[in-house]
């Protein structure tokens, strides 16, 4: 195997990168996964997800955690109501009989990004994930790598794995390529105790998704199983705008005061949303990697999901995209068909760029004509036709 004898560092400790750490894991390859929270419990995660047939799910099965996935996700959280801005149902998914399972490539199951990352934690071998390691540095050190952290420790590897997002300080050391703006900034934000502090919107989103849109923005609400709700505002702003704004993202008050303005003309139902103090938020300007993008193949180097093809979320490819990325790596990794790793490393990376682009292509499109005039028409066709 190209990995015997060699130390692998896993720099991220997402769902891509935990996937990668299981997968090598089973193939006897020694894995450390360099993670910045300070433990497992050490920071709230986001949104529930839905994993795919040929992606997710696939890379689950080849780590042989779906049965775990069985026993976590969340029936039912897949159901979804599209409403416009005036909180008027126009298309409502509870109302369908939900026939697709496990095994159709059209069943999509949803899990909280929590419980998900707690079962491929368990998955791995006692100490695999090294906490409080945020990446600060990272050198050439003979044939392999010196990585520097936050709290002046250091570690070495032979290979490297940028697993750490849309934020990478692995990429720049691959490649100069930098993402441009799509012309869109997201506030998300999260609600606790959403039956308590939203009971109107607690009631309309009936433990799925709803999709509202209208005036060119949409607002994307998802239950979580801890009973809060995650939020996605989304709106055509200049890239700086969030800087510049002078808001206090961390103020309910303050945010409610923006979302009466920006979004003026919508129900009072969805300011339940800032009812809180409680409410967490934090704008997020939507970025894409340039869908030609490329770079030589090196032998101890490479990156997966948003550190390699960060694009807007808005075609839900994200996670599961990294899953992929973590799947195909780890089978080029393992395989016996290339003669070096750089060989392996290459060919994973050609691949992921091609697939990368196709979807960041359809992704920027929907983005587009998600905040476009005729945004609800169009998504009550699209998920008609999937009906």
């Amino acid at each position: 195997m190209l990995l015997r004898n060699k130390q692998v560092a896993i720099v991220g400790g997402g769902p891509g990168g935990l996937t990668l750490a299981r997968l090598l894991e089973q193939s006897g390859a020694s894995v450390k996964v360099y993670e910045r929270d300070l433990s497992r419990h050490g920071r709230v995660q986001g949104a529930t997800l839905d994993l795919h047939h040929e992606s997710g799910l696939a890379a689950l099965r080849a780590a042989g955690l779906l049965d775990a996935f069985r026993a976590h996700y969340r029936p039912g959280a897949d159901r979804l109501r599209l409403t416009d801005q005036h909180a008027t149902i126009v298309l409502d998914d509870h109302a369908e009989a939900q026939a697709a399972t496990f095994g159709d490539a059209h069943f999509r199951p949803e899990i909280d990004r929590g419980p998900l990352r707690e079962l491929l934690l368990d998955s791995l071998q006692p100490d695999t994930v090294v906490w409080n390691r945020q990446l600060v540095a990272m050198q050439r050190l003979g044939a392999g790598w010196e990585m520097t952290f936050q709290d002046g420790t250091t570690a070495v590897a032979d290979l490297v794995v940028g697993a750490d997002g849309a934020n990478s300080k692995i990429r720049p050391v691959l490649t100069p390529i930098r993402p441009f703006y799509s012309g869109v900034t997201v506030v998300e934000g999260s609600l606790p105790n959403s039956a308590q502090h939203a009971p109107r919107l607690h009631e309309l989103v009936r433990g799925g998704k709803v999709f509202a849109m209208g005036d060119v923005k949409t607002l994307i609400i998802s239950a979580k199983g801890d009973g809060s709700l995650a939020f996605y505002t989304g709106c055509k702003t200049t890239e700086t705008w969030a800087r510049n704004s002078g808001i206090d993202f961390t103020s309910a008050a303050e945010m409610l005061a923006w979302f009466r303005q920006e979004f003026a003309g919508w129900d009072a139902i969805w300011q339940e949303l800032f009812a809180s103090e409680a409410t967490y938020c934090v704008p997020r300007p939507q970025y894409c990697m340039p869908l030609d993008q490329t770079w030589p193949a090196q032998p101890n180097l490479t990156l997966l999901g948003d550190a390699a093809h960060l694009m807007p979320p808005y075609a839900g490819e994200g996670v599961n995209m990294a899953m992929l990325d973590a799947l195909e790596l780890s089978q080029c990794l393992t395989s016996n068909q290339f003669p070096d790793l750089q060989a392996a490393i290459g060919h994973y990376e050609q691949h992921m760029r091609e697939r990368a682009a196709t979807v960041a292509a359809e992704t920027l499109e929907q983005t587009e004509a998600l905040h476009s005039p005729g945004a609800l028409a169009q998504l009550v066709g699209l998920f008609s036709g999937v009906a």
